[in-house]
């Protein structure tokens, strides 16, 4: 078999964004950053900025080729694998009340961020769109998969992320101070499901979970991985809004319905996890792989990312995140709330 010199080209590329995800993994291991709840994807992403900025950097063109694949393709596969953190069974040991603030919190923090970055701040509708998913749903893996079918330009996904990690880390310190402090008067229980329902990351929530107990922290990684289950059908409306709301610009038709494959993907190792066929060690393994892979996607998207892109942004991203970090608060213990009574 004749191996082409692009091909050549894409495997030294995706090598060079593996070299960085090595390291971005090693230092996420870091006893401090461990403890800050700072996952290797945030690192990534961070370390490719930097690096793509440098002056003096190094970064032949060649590279492009493997650096794109590790955005599209690498990308679509890790959103897949991310069903084996997920099980149906799951599902059922919180109840009605945690699917139902699930979902309310999913989708009214979406409409309100599509809303207010839109209509209100006039924002790019990408950059909304990103953002408003990593706030309701599953923070930067939310970003990344929305990316993949929004294909905005890469530093708009980077702005989002940014917004993700800010707010999200100062959830994950929040919440248990003001949990005792007595201003959040929860029950455990309720405690975990608001928590899960509210805080960006999967490391946040387990992160400010454990802070509370084992009761708070296993409800909300519970009412989390729902969240994270609710991305599939996101990403399906979200291809169908796009196509119904873009029209040509030559025949002034509706585009063509996209529907992403991959969250089909993504609910079938779902289910597949859910017949527990795989060992628990299998599992883990798939997992810490598919965090690699993910740390990959990142890292890519950092490296196609100049600064001067968010200085001509300017603050609204920010405005939007900081909304929507309120509304989590109020909003989502109202929700955690109303959804006890069912």
């Amino acid at each position: 078999m004749l191996i082409t010199q692009k091909t050549i080209d894409t495997i030294y590329g995706i090598l060079f964004v593996a070299l960085f995800a090595t390291i971005s993994t090693q230092i996420a291991n870091l006893e401090i950053l461990r403890n800050l709840a700072l996952s290797p994807l945030i690192i990534g992403i961070v370390l490719g900025i930097l690096y793509t900025n440098t002056p003096k950097r190094y970064l032949p063109k060649k590279f492009d080729l493997g650096i794109l694949f590790s955005t599209k393709v690498l990308l679509r596969l890790a959103i897949i694998f991310y069903g084996f953190r997920l099980t149906f069974q799951s599902i059922a040991q919180v109840g009605l009340s945690g699917i139902i603030v699930s979902i309310l919190i999913v989708s009214l923090t979406f409409i309100l961020g599509y809303f207010v970055g839109t209509k209100i701040l006039k924002l790019d509708r990408d950059i909304t769109i990103l953002t408003s998913a990593g706030s309701s749903i599953c923070g930067a893996a939310a970003v990344i998969a929305t990316e993949s079918v929004l294909k905005p330009d890469p530093y708009k996904s980077a702005i989002a992320v940014s917004t993700v990690v800010l707010f999200g880390t100062i959830a994950m310190f929040l919440y248990p101070y003001l949990y005792h402090l007595g201003i959040l008067d929860l029950t455990p229980q309720a405690m975990g499901i608001y928590i899960g329902g509210t805080l960006h990351e999967v490391a946040h929530v387990v992160a400010a979970g454990e802070a509370l107990g084992d009761q708070v922290a296993q409800n909300a990684v519970i009412v989390k991985m729902i969240r994270v289950m609710m991305l599939a059908p996101f990403l399906i409306v979200l291809g169908v809004f796009l196509a119904k709301s873009t029209k040509n610009k030559i025949l002034s038709e509706k585009t063509k319905i996209t529907i992403p494959w991959f969250a089909f993907g993504f609910i079938g190792v779902a289910g597949f996890n859910s017949v527990d066929i795989l060992s628990l060690d299998i599992v883990e393994t798939i997992n810490t792989v598919d965090t690699f892979i993910l740390t990959m996607a990142m890292t890519a998207l950092g490296l196609q990312t100049t600064v001067k892109k968010f200085k001509d942004v300017g603050m609204k991203p920010i405005y939007l995140a900081t909304i929507l970090f309120l509304w989590l608060i109020i909003g989502g213990y109202f929700i955690t709330k109303i959804g006890l009574v069912f």
